[in-house]
């Protein structure tokens, strides 16, 4: 059977790059993308396209009948700062979601399923430089707690059922092409469009504030090459960490005024300054790396460069 792919949350900053980057991979019509609301008129015209709640078992479970799907891509999830704000809301959606298709592929429905988890799922006690694979975590976000439980549930459905989920730890994700959906890094793509389009910011954590992040691109090619890789190859089976590069707020700014001399930033800490206290400052992925080959390829000049050049396009700012 050809692979079929449904993505649940499709519509969000990851899931529709990803979306669009299966289809160009894959074929428009091999790639069904799926979400509570509409997305971004590119992603609606790339291919089918399905309204669905990511906490209605029915609803998904019918529309992997219909289109035969054989692989998920679990995207949808409320992420930290917006789950702070709504802590019961983030964990009923976070976990439903996720024992939605954990249990669709236990009968046998998925045949392989991706679950992203986060640097979230580590805490204050967690050892702040090169964080190992396995250590103490201790998460103090819903958020955080969402994603370290359900590691805990993928590892279980693995080994209880023989099911095929895979896993990595996304750091902060950076884009030029769509917005953030309210996470604690968020503050890496706003600082972009605010530098080219008024010359300025404000950064809400501490300009010493130094957290891992990884360009979007890197994040796609890290998730697709975890779903292809043999499944003899994934020895981890709750999360792997994953890891590209780490910096603060004053440093990113300083990057950016080398194109934008211009450029001013200033620093008022809110409500996400003790989130981004409690998780690492950078990441060992020394794991995904041996076990299925990850590398990256953007550093933060690099990246600074391609997220600058691609603004600009969007902006049409000459």
């Amino acid at each position: 059977m050809s692979k079929r792919i449904l993505i649940i949350g499709a519509c969000g900053q990851i899931g529709t790059e990803l979306t669009l980057k299966l289809r160009d991979i894959n074929g428009k019509n091999a790639v069904i993308a799926s979400d509570i609301r509409e997305g971004s008129k590119e992603l609606m015209k790339s291919g089918p396209f399905e309204l669905v709640n990511a906490m209605d078992y029915d609803s998904i479970s019918k529309i992997i009948d219909t289109y035969t799907i054989t692989e998920v891509y679990l995207m949808a999830a409320m992420l930290s700062a917006t789950g702070e704000q709504f802590p019961a809301k983030a964990w009923e959606l976070n976990m439903t979601s996720l024992f939605n298709v954990l249990n669709l592929a236990k009968e046998g429905k998925i045949k392989k399923l991706f679950w992203p988890s986060s640097i979230a799922v580590f805490g204050p006690t967690t050892p702040k430089e090169n964080t190992p694979q396995e250590t103490v975590m201790e998460p103090t976000t819903v958020y955080g707690i969402s994603k370290q439980t359900g590691e805990r549930w993928c590892e279980y459905y693995h080994k209880k059922y023989g099911v095929d989920v895979r896993s990595i730890r996304y750091p902060g994700i950076i884009s030029w092409k769509t917005k953030p959906g309210g996470g604690t890094t968020d503050y890496a793509v706003e600082i972009y469009h605010s530098a080219l389009l008024i010359g300025k910011y404000t950064s809400f954590l501490k300009k010493e504030t130094k957290l891992p992040m990884m360009y979007m691109d890197d994040a796609i090619e890290a998730t697709i090459a975890i779903m292809n890789a043999a499944p003899e190859k994934i020895k981890v089976r709750s999360s792997y960490n994953l890891a590209a590069m780490s910096f603060t707020p004053e440093e990113i700014a300083k990057v950016i005024k080398k194109f934008i001399p211009e450029f001013e930033i200033s620093y008022n800490a809110d409500f996400r300054q003790p989130i981004a206290d409690s998780w690492p400052s950078s990441i060992d992925d020394i794991r995904a790396r041996e076990d299925w080959g990850w590398q990256h390829k953007f550093d933060l000049v690099k990246m600074s460069e391609n997220m600058l050049h691609n603004l600009h396009a969007k902006y049409n700012i000459l």
